[in-house]
């Protein structure tokens, strides 16, 4: 799969994958940014991505983005195919769990990128589901 991207500083890598088995890009913040204790911060991740026709793109953490007091705020970050423009750069909302301000610098890496296959879903709603039901939400392993 070939996809289109847009570096906005060059000085900055371009994403890539970090060792041979690695399922993800890694992306990089363009600017420092300062984001407060309790509060949300948005890093720029320096590219503008043309996605191949029928195809999204996640945006997810990287695994060790906790030991900043840093998470995703919205979980993952969904890049739809028509979020593609020349200015169109992606951003990671990032929520500082910590009790210590936490600043972000130019070129660390905080995030990664899938791009994975749009596969369209039809729905049919239904009465009645014939399925068993398992004891409710969070239950699986439960006595």
């Amino acid at each position: 799969m070939k996809i289109q991207i847009k570096r906005f500083d060059k000085s900055l890598p371009l994403p890539e994958y970090k060792t041979k088995g690695a399922a993800a890009l890694d992306l990089y913040s363009r600017e420092e940014v300062l984001i407060k204790a309790g509060e949300v911060g948005y890093a720029p991740l320096n590219v503008a991505i043309k996605l191949p026709k029928d195809h999204w793109a996640l945006i997810a953490a990287r695994s060790s983005l906790h030991k900043e007091g840093l998470m995703m705020a919205n979980g993952i970050g969904v890049g739809d195919s028509d979020y593609c423009g020349n200015d169109d750069e992606y951003r990671a909302a990032l929520f500082n769990f910590s009790k210590k301000d936490t600043t972000i610098e130019k070129g660390q890496r905080i995030a990664q990128l899938l791009v994975l296959p749009i596969e369209r879903m039809e729905i049919e709603e239904v009465e009645k589901l014939e399925g068993e039901n398992r004891g409710g939400f969070g239950s699986t392993g439960k006595k």
